[in-house]
């Protein structure tokens, strides 16, 4: 099993502007050509934490063949969520896209009813896990991170975990918190992106964005700068770790049968 190398990018995002926004990013991420195997964006990456159908993608869109292309340049998975708009649904969509245009996609399970995302997007009803160069990469959006249930890493069905957020500043010690707790319950990488900057809300964003161990270890925090680092994971280690420490074998087991 290979190391798999991760790119976190945390940055300032324009309000409801995608071709802003790709266009920013396009030139951020060039740098990354051939030496990165997963970049990851922030929640809704082309037009920020928004409430309206601005920006949002109608089928195969702009925002999401940009991934594409992304994806094939940068010899990588590219990550990032959307706002998408199904018949006259909207969801968060969450799409993990690999340098051949194939794409998973994930809707965001739990909405934020305290900015009131839950009455605007439609509420995603299955778990995803994908598989990239041998590993498990599961896929979560923000709020779910506060849902250990949903994260639960049944029978070590993942090695990584994607959180992709627009995350508040005045609750950072919780992403920060909760980004390691995720970590430690499931014996698993966890990946945290958020965005920084101010949004058309006047909300404020810290960055905070994370790369914790299977320990709760962290091997990379942003902080509060606008910038892109990457860090290596490691397979062997992981496993050498599960073998050690096999606490999901005392675990309580259970099913998502009601969602």
């Amino acid at each position: 099993m290979t190391n798999l190398r991760v790119s976190l990018v945390q940055t300032d995002l324009v309000w409801e502007d995608p071709s802003a926004n790709c266009a920013q990013l396009e030139e951020k991420l060039a740098v990354l050509a051939g030496l990165t195997d997963v970049v990851i964006l922030p929640e809704m990456f082309a037009t920020g934490f928004s409430m309206t159908p601005a920006g949002a993608e109608i089928g195969k869109g702009p925002a999401l063949q940009w991934m594409q292309v992304q994806a094939k340049r940068l010899g990588a998975l590219v990550v990032g969520s959307l706002k998408v708009k199904h018949n006259t649904s909207f969801y968060n969509r969450l799409y993990a896209v690999e340098p051949s245009g194939a794409y998973t996609s994930y809707d965001k399970r739990h909405l934020f009813r305290m900015g009131g995302e839950h009455k605007f997007y439609q509420s995603g009803d299955q778990q995803v896990i994908v598989t990239y160069k041998g590993w498990e990469i599961a896929l979560f959006v923000c709020y779910d991170l506060r849902f250990p249930v949903w994260s639960r890493n049944v029978g070590l069905a993942y090695d990584a975990a994607i959180y992709v957020a627009n995350w508040p500043a005045p609750r950072a010690n919780a992403w920060r918190t909760l980004l390691q707790a995720r970590a430690i319950e499931n014996l698993a990488y966890v990946v945290g992106v958020n965005r920084v900057g101010m949004d058309a809300n006047d909300l404020a964003y810290a960055g905070d964005s994370l790369l914790v161990n299977f320990k709760g270890d962290l091997l990379l925090d942003l902080k509060s700068k606008d910038q892109i680092l990457t860090s290596e994971l490691s397979h062997e280690a992981l496993s050498e770790f599960r073998t050690k420490f096999p606490a999901h074998l005392d675990a309580d087991s259970f099913s998502l049968s009601s969602l």
